[in-house]
């Protein structure tokens, strides 16, 4: 289905994003509880991959 609004390609881009860090974040949770990483590696691993995606999806956003 070709979507050709602008409202719709965003929210596509906010859904599929928020898709992704589901998945990134029961990731994490599985990556702490098998290999008991420190929860402040865990956060510094989020808060990098939301900066990415901040910095990667603004553009396309405006």
């Amino acid at each position: 289905m070709p979507i050709a609004d602008t409202i719709a390609i965003s929210q596509v881009m906010i859904a599929f994003t928020c898709l992704g860090l589901l998945l990134i974040g029961a990731l994490l949770v599985v990556m702490r509880l098998r290999h008991k990483y420190h929860p402040n590696l865990i956060g510094a691993l989020i808060g990098g991959m939301l900066c990415f995606l901040l910095l990667e999806m603004l553009p396309t956003l405006t």
